[in-house]
């Protein structure tokens, strides 16, 4: 497409500058939707989430019951004694819902048993689980 002169000196050659008004309307209308948009994108969602802390929990013993669940998914260790998923639910209804349960798993393990775990520990009205990591455990 070759732009020409519309004055009378009758040349015909084609003009050698870019014609700017097309793109300040684009760049008009542009500013005009970043304006409109720009509050919307301001509203945000408050959640509450939860501050991590690296520090040592200094609970008494009593409050606190660490369960730890084996690679293969059954062998369970209650405050490193060994017991069966069947004692388990035992014990579980004899404790507090103050009780802070303390889960570490090994890394192998398999989630449908660590949801078990859970789902046993929620049935029995325990409502504070932690998950346990040690130190120097490389992140996944």
């Amino acid at each position: 497409m070759a732009f020409a002169r519309l004055d009378s000196t009758g040349d015909t050659e084609p003009i050698n500058e870019i014609n700017m008004v097309p793109f300040i309307d684009v760049m008009l209308v542009l500013l005009i939707i970043f304006i409109v948009t720009a509050p919307l994108m301001t509203h945000a969602v408050k959640v509450d989430l939860p501050q991590a802390s690296s520090a040592p929990d200094t609970k008494r013993d009593e409050e606190r019951l660490r369960l730890r669940l084996a690679a293969d998914g059954q062998t369970l260790h209650w405050n490193d004694e060994a017991i069966d998923w069947t004692a388990l639910e035992a014990r579980l209804a004899e404790l507090t819902p103050q009780t802070t349960l303390e889960l570490q798993a090994d890394r192998a393990t398999p989630y449908e048993a660590l949801a078990r775990l859970m789902a046993a520990a929620s049935r029995h009205g325990l409502a504070k689980i932690a998950f346990v990591t040690l130190p120097g455990e490389p992140a996944p």
